[in-house]
Formats: structure tokens, C-alpha cells, sequence
């Protein structure tokens, strides 16, 4: 009986030892695999190989959920020739007509160039642009631009909350569905509850309205589409007013939110600048919708009063996304703006968690005496974003770069003004999750007069500020080392 006994326990122990060798053989081809898939990004190779070496069977299933990225670049991939093929069927070249540079200093012409040589739009030197640094006055502008609409209405974004703003918008598209225009709304799959919105999102469709959401899954927590959101934020109406910037629909954008007072930005263009957004909101509507686009009017898309001259503002549009695979607009406009910089740099973001290029140029233009300031929240909306907020901080900080704690309620906004002219405003924030996983869109801005209200904002806001020091991250606890840590791993794995 004990012979059996121990007999069945050497069986047991010899099947262990046999089924962690297959284990570690399985890691080691999954680190092969891994190695070659992620030879794009390898700075994540190191931690997922000891993942794998450690946790053969739980680390492929993690790395397939949220580490991978040849998924994103095969589905993407048929996003770009979706987009091809919608650009060239409908002639979208025809209405891109860029405006004359040859009159321009040699910095902006080189600004210019590079943001289009990678993907970014067409050149317009004729958009009135206004700046909003507050939700309520940025939305009662939209709602009225909504209300005076005649033709068409197209929205995109990531977020659409079922409350009192939600509300207010899905009756007043309602309405202007009922009118006859032809109204589009897309929303992110993870950034709107439909359960909740069933009601006025059939009242919509009932109305002539038309509805989509941008990547659905079937499963959220197994899905490798959950590393991959439509993060614009974009609406254009009648074709020439656009409006772009960090504003989702919600509450909270109005301050009405836990956390108070919302600092966020957003711009609303009129002229040549619209037409870009168009095109960008029609490519992303094709791709979620799924259907045939025969019902797109072209000519009510894109009147000739678009072309009329609003203004004298430049700027271009600039979108990235992980169907641009290596050479992210967003990511290398945000590198091209810090290059040129002779003076100041100076950013607001929610989540500082840049690469090593943006890490690199940041602390660069310090060291030849630019001014860099970033302004941050001081509390989190996201822990683990928030430890790895700190941790980036202070390591600009060791470079010359000054950081700001925001302590009037949460700052959500995404601008980037340098030299009191280059200015950037959009959905971008400066962490991987909008420069490699996400699509986004941000306004480039070529004018002194928006950088000019642009540094007034932040110089408001740093009156609400408080100064980060590397002093004062030495003194962060066993306990918040820990968390810092742990983002960190994190950051690495996605």
C-alpha cells in the first residue's frame, strides 16, 4: 500500500517535472515568436521574456490580451486600404487643395513638410480659429453651430455619457435628423454605455439618423481590440465649421463631474482646415460602419462655400493611430515642435508617460535653454497612470524641465505652444496609449494670436499650480514606491 502509495507520487512529481519542461519549451517559442512580432518595439521584449520564462502559460495569455501588436497591425492594415480605397473612389484629392508656402520662415516650411511627408494633412492659410479653454462656453458654441445647421452634421468621439449633456445633444441631432440633414454619429465601442442610450439612439435612428460604434468586441476583457480606441474627438457641420480638441460628451466636461472644475481645451475652425477633418471623420465612419457609402452626397460633402476664405490662421490636421504602424503623425509632430524650439516648450497633458524619443527631446531643449514647463493633475483619474506620471516627472525634472501639480480640479487638456506661434491642440495626450495604440487627431496651429491666448491660459493656470520638485519625490513611501514600480511594469507590458 505505501509502495503504490509512493509509487503514485513519483508518477505525480515526474508528470509536473515533464509538464514544466513542455511549459518552459512553449515559453521559449512564444519568446521567439514575441521577439520577432514586437521587433518594432523592443523595449518591451526584456520584461515579457521573463514573463514568459516565469509564467509560460499565464504570460502567453496575458501577452495575447494586452501585450501584442500584430493584431493592430494586420486589422489596420485593412483600415488603410479601406481608407485608399474611399479616398480614391471618392476623389478626396480633388478637394485638398494646400495653400502656398514659399513666403514662409524656414522653420514652419520644414514643420509643414515633415507633419505632411508622414501622414498628416494639407497646408490652409484661410481658417478663422477660435480657442476654448472652458466645456461650457466650447459647447454652447457647438450646440449652436448644431442648431444652424442646414446640410450635415458629423460627430466623432470617444466618449458619450447618458447625462444631462449626452441627453441635450442625442435630442438636438434628433431633431435635425427629423429636418432632413444628413446627420452621423460615431462613438468609441468602450466609451458609450448602449444599454443606457437605447432609447434616444432608437428615437435617432428613427429620425433618419445614422449610428455606429468605432472597433466593437464581442468580449471586452479577452479582445485585443481593447488596446486599440478611437480617441478623436471631432465634429464637423456643414463642412465648414469644424471643431476639434479633448471635450468628450459628458457632465464632467462642464465641471459637473467628482473631480470639479475640468481644464480642458478645443478649438472651432472655419475654412480650409475643415475640409481635412471631413475627409479624416468619412475614412473612420466607412471603416465602423461597415456599409456602402453609395448614400455619401460628395457634393453636399464638400460645397464650394467651403473654400471660401474665413480668415488668415495656418494650420493642418494631424491624426495617428496604430494603422500608421511605425511613423505616428501625432508622435513625431509632437518631436518636430520640441526640435524647433528656441525659446520655450510649454504642455499641458493629463498623462505624462512619453517615450524615450519625446524623454530625449524634451530634455535636449532644456539643455540648450528653452523652457520647458509641462502642467499635470494632482490626483489620478487612473492609478497606475498617475504613478507613471510622477515617475516621468521627476525624471525630466533631473534634465531642467519644470513640472506642475494642477490643483483646481482636473486638467484634461492636451496643447502643446512653443515660441509663441507653433501650437498644438487636439486628443493626444503624451503617453504610448495615444502615440502607438490609439487613434487620435490634433489641430497643428501655425499663429501667434491663438499662441498668444494659448500662453495666457497657461499662465492662468500655473496661478493654480504648485511646483514639483525631485526633492519632493525622494520623499515618496515604501508604499508609493512600490506603486511607481508597478506602473512602471506595466507601461512595459503594453
Amino acid at each position: 500500500m505505501t509502495d503504490a502509495i509512493w509509487m503514485d507520487m513519483g508518477a505525480f512529481i515526474n508528470l509536473l517535472i515533464e509538464g514544466r519542461i513542455y511549459a518552459q519549451i512553449f515559453g521559449i517559442l512564444m519568446i521567439l515568436i514575441m521577439m520577432y512580432a514586437e521587433r518594432s518595439t523592443p523595449e518591451k521584449i526584456p520584461l515579457w521574456t521573463f514573463v514568459f520564462l516565469a509564467l509560460p502559460i499565464f504570460g502567453t495569455i496575458a501577452y495575447l490580451m494586452i501585450g501584442q501588436t500584430f493584431y493592430a497591425e494586420h486589422t489596420f492594415k485593412i483600415k488603410g486600404v479601406s481608407d485608399k480605397a474611399l479616398a480614391k473612389a471618392e476623389k478626396f484629392d480633388e478637394y485638398l487643395i494646400e495653400s502656398d508656402i514659399t513666403n514662409l520662415d524656414e522653420d514652419t516650411t520644414k514643420v509643414i513638410k515633415a507633419i505632411k511627408s508622414v501622414g498628416g494633412s494639407v497646408y490652409s492659410n484661410n481658417n478663422d480659429i477660435q480657442l476654448f479653454t472652458d466645456g461650457n462656453d466650447f459647447f454652447e458654441k457647438m450646440f449652436e453651430d448644431i442648431r444652424n445647421a442646414k446640410h450635415f452634421i458629423h460627430l466623432e468621439y470617444f466618449i458619450l455619457r447618458n447625462d444631462q449633456l449626452g441627453n441635450e445633444l442625442m435630442e438636438l441631432i434628433t431633431e435635425k435628423a427629423h429636418e432632413g440633414l444628413d446627420v452621423r454619429l460615431v462613438i468609441d465601442y468602450l466609451g458609450i454605455k448602449q444599454k443606457e442610450l437605447i432609447e434616444p439612439i432608437h428615437e435617432f435612428r428613427a429620425a433618419g439618423g445614422k449610428f455606429t460604434t468605432f472597433h466593437r468586441m464581442a468580449t471586452v476583457l479577452l479582445s485585443p481590440k481593447k488596446n486599440n480606441r478611437n480617441h478623436r474627438k471631432l465634429a464637423i457641420i456643414d463642412g465648414d465649421i469644424a471643431y476639434c480638441g479633448g471635450y468628450n460628451i459628458g457632465d464632467e466636461y462642464l465641471g459637473k463631474g467628482e473631480f470639479g472644475n475640468w481644464r480642458d481645451s478645443g478649438v472651432r475652425i472655419r475654412g480650409g482646415g475643415c475640409i481635412p477633418i471631413n475627409i479624416r471623420f468619412l475614412k473612420d465612419w466607412n471603416y465602423a460602419y461597415r456599409k456602402s457609402t453609395e448614400n455619401i452626397d460628395m457634393e453636399k460633402m464638400f460645397r464650394k462655400s467651403m473654400f471660401t476664405p474665413y480668415g488668415e490662421e495656418r494650420m493642418q490636421l494631424v491624426s495617428g493611430g496604430p494603422d500608421i504602424a511605425w511613423k505616428n503623425p501625432v508622435r513625431l509632430q509632437y518631436l518636430e515642435m520640441i526640435r524647433v524650439a528656441k525659446r520655450k516648450v510649454w504642455i499641458h497633458t493629463p498623462y505624462l508617460i512619453p517615450n524615450d524619443s519625446l524623454v530625449d527631446g524634451l530634455l535636449l531643449a532644456a539643455a540648450s535653454g528653452v523652457d520647458v514647463r509641462i502642467i499635470i493633475p494632482d490626483r489620478p483619474d487612473h492609478y497606475f497612470v498617475y504613478w507613471n506620471n510622477l515617475y516621468f516627472a521627476n525624471k525630466l525634472m533631473e534634465g531642467g524641465v519644470r513640472v506642475y501639480h494642477y490643483n483646481n480640479g482636473f486638467v484634461h487638456s492636451k496643447t502643446i505652444v512653443v515660441d509663441d506661434f507653433f501650437c498644438s491642440v487636439g486628443s493626444a495626450n503624451m503617453d504610448d496609449r495615444s502615440l502607438v495604440h490609439n487613434f487620435e487627431s490634433n489641430a497643428m496651429i501655425y499663429s501667434e494670436r491663438i499662441a498668444k491666448e494659448m500662453t495666457e491660459a497657461f499662465e492662468k493656470d500655473l496661478e493654480f499650480c504648485t511646483e514639483y520638485s525631485c526633492e519632493e519625490y525622494k520623499k515618496r513611501t515604501p508604499m508609493m514606491k512600490l506603486k511607481i514600480s508597478i506602473s512602471k511594469m506595466f507601461k512595459t507590458l503594453s
